[in-house]
């Protein structure tokens, strides 16, 4: 609750800022790689699909299945990860960083802060995994809650996304 609400704070000051700049902030925006940001999107989505499934998986006992869907979960994730760093380095190669204006510091900060949360999210994957292997053929109370705390962490990671990508990408087009 502390990261959504600390997100919200970031998301309202970032709102009033464009609000008051709409001029740099659009011009700033579409410099920017939609179809990078919705294929992150796209990515992030069906990995929250796979961890939702696998969470299915479990509560039904099947743990081929759930080792199957947190394998798929993690590479996608992963997915993001590569789209991400290409998007930045892309940026970054070009000259555009955090100093080049309001609009690429708050981009650099709320994406940032959100990659940060996404590799905490790629552990969590990983360990998840890592526990259901282990796992004998009957899926434990344990594992359920533990499985269902990382589930709800790594739709928290696609939430922030899904609000990230139309506030920063999508403005002004």
């Amino acid at each position: 609750m502390a990261d959504c609400a600390s997100f919200a704070v970031l998301f309202l000051v970032f709102m009033t800022e464009r609000s008051q700049q709409r001029t740099l902030f659009s011009a700033s925006a579409a410099q920017l790689d939609v179809p990078l940001g919705l294929a992150n999107t796209l990515i992030l989505l069906t990995s929250g699909w796979l961890v939702a499934r696998a969470t299915a998986s479990a509560e039904a006992g099947d743990r081929d299945a759930v080792v199957r869907h947190l394998g798929l979960a993690l590479a996608s994730g992963a997915a993001f990860g590569l789209v991400k760093i290409v998007e930045y380095w892309r940026k970054i190669s070009t000259g555009t960083t955090p100093l080049t204006n309001d609009f690429f510091s708050y981009y650099f900060v709320l994406t940032g802060l959100h990659f940060l949360h996404y590799l905490a999210g790629i552990g969590v994957l990983i360990l998840l995994l890592s526990k259901a292997r282990r796992q004998g053929t009957a899926i434990d109370q344990n594992f359920l809650r533990f499985l269902g705390s990382g589930a709800i962490y790594w739709h928290l990671v696609d939430l922030l996304w899904i609000f990230l990508f139309p506030m920063l990408y999508l403005q002004g087009r």
